[in-house]
């Protein structure tokens, strides 16, 4: 099947031809002809399989058909949440391109940023808006959006959000929505707290899945190296510089896990740069700017704020530390084997991580290739392994009192001076 067939009208063709598209992804083919007939879509898939272009599409196409629209007077008709600011930052972009031939205006807001530009660009009215939930919530509060005129409303990587706390967000924000309208509803994954969400959002949605598990896992070149937790830092070096990668992303499992890594490469003159929440805003955009543009080829990240991270030819990922979630894992190769691309993914993995090794391959029903001819490798086996203990707590520590606020030295500051010695 191919675009024309699916009916897309001609200013959007010709946008999405002159970005390469030909043949839809099998999301965008089951879903777009669902949308266009207005049904609400519950759709099970992971970032990759080109779902933005699955719902942005006919919400594109619908918009321009709507004869009731007025350009001089432009209310918001359709609603993206999403979790990140990165991803997004990533959609809007997208439906600016797929609307290029079009009259439609569409902006994105999030936080961690003054909101001046944002408000200002609301001002000369949108059709479309891209938000993150806390910045979303705070705008209306302020009365610079209003909700309803919503028409089309689109929930963007729901486990994330339920995940990162935003569930109470979410429940304000569906409130604040008019009852009539066509949801769409996003997840990587369906536990039981999705399905319960979805069902208050959605009426009787149509439902598309997409096991990318398996295509992706097939797709993508796989490796795992054993080796000790101490020996990584080493080995990242090493495979850095022998696999001369155009862009390494690198997935750590903690923020402080991140700034550990660019720390220990650039000891050995790798330039590195970190992404994740405890950045501010304009240090992520500027990190990811460098690495989609190719100034830095290493990128450390935390998955969270992987998710919107959407680089063409994307070299290697490496695992640094393995998920304890194993779908996390099929999200990070996933980075490197986006829509028919193949791509390399590579996993470290120390003694006590080797469960989550065993989660990953039932998950993807495959074995992860082993490397056993590496310098670093630790062929211990569990067996042998003796988990150290944890040092005993030093209960007779310093209280901190208004006093002293835990500072260790101030007993020596409060130490009465010796008096001088009677003669």
């Amino acid at each position: 099947m191919t675009f024309n067939e699916l009916k897309i009208s001609e200013p959007i063709l010709r946008a999405i031809t002159e970005k390469g598209y030909s043949q839809p992804t099998p999301i965008q083919e089951k879903s777009i002809p669902v949308l266009l007939q207005g049904k609400d879509l519950l759709g099970c898939a992971q970032t990759g399989t080109g779902k933005t272009a699955a719902f942005a599409i006919p919400i594109i196409q619908q918009l321009l058909e709507d004869e009731t629209r007025n350009k001089n007077h432009r209310k918001i008709k359709a609603l993206i949440v999403t979790p990140t600011r990165e991803l997004a930052i990533q959609i809007q972009e997208n439906f600016r391109e797929y609307s290029k031939y079009t009259d439609l205006r569409n902006t994105v807001i999030f936080g961690g940023v003054k909101q001046g530009k944002q408000t200002a660009s609301l001002r000369q009215g949108v059709d479309i808006l891209v938000a993150t939930p806390g910045r979303l919530l705070d705008l209306i509060g302020q009365g610079f959006i209003t909700l309803k005129h919503i028409e089309y409303f689109v929930l963007d990587e729901a486990d994330q959000m339920l995940d990162m706390g935003f569930i109470h967000d979410i429940k304000k924000i569906i409130a604040k929505l008019p009852p009539k309208r066509q949801s769409l509803f996003f997840s990587a994954t369906m536990p039981k707290s999705i399905v319960e969400l979805s069902g208050k959002i959605l009426g009787n949605p149509y439902k598309v899945t997409v096991k990318p598990e398996q295509a992706t896992a097939e797709k993508v070149e796989q490796a795992v190296y054993f080796v000790a937790k101490a020996d990584k830092p080493k080995l990242l070096e090493y495979l850095i510089i022998e696999k001369e990668a155009d862009s390494t992303l690198v997935f750590s499992r903690t923020k402080h896990g991140a700034d550990k890594i660019v720390r220990k490469l650039a000891k050995a003159k790798i330039t590195a740069e970190a992404i994740h929440g405890n950045k501010s805003q304009n240090q992520r955009q500027r990190a990811l700017s460098n690495f989609k543009s190719g100034k830095t080829k290493v990128l450390i990240a935390t998955d969270i704020a992987a998710r919107g991270i959407d680089v063409s030819e994307l070299s290697l990922v490496v695992n640094y530390d393995l998920p304890n979630v194993p779908e996390t894992y099929v999200h990070r190769i996933g980075r490197t084997g986006r829509a028919k691309a193949s791509g390399v993914a590579l996993s470290f993995c120390d003694i006590e991580e080797r469960p989550y090794l065993r989660d990953i391959e039932k998950l993807i029903r495959q074995k992860v290739p082993v490397v056993n001819n590496h310098l670093y490798i630790d062929d211990r086996k569990e067996s042998e392994y003796v988990k150290p203990e944890k040092k005993p707590q030093n209960h007779n520590r310093r209280k901190k009192t208004p006093g002293n606020k835990g500072n260790k030295n101030v007993w020596r500051r409060n130490k009465p001076k010796n008096k001088p010695k009677q003669s």
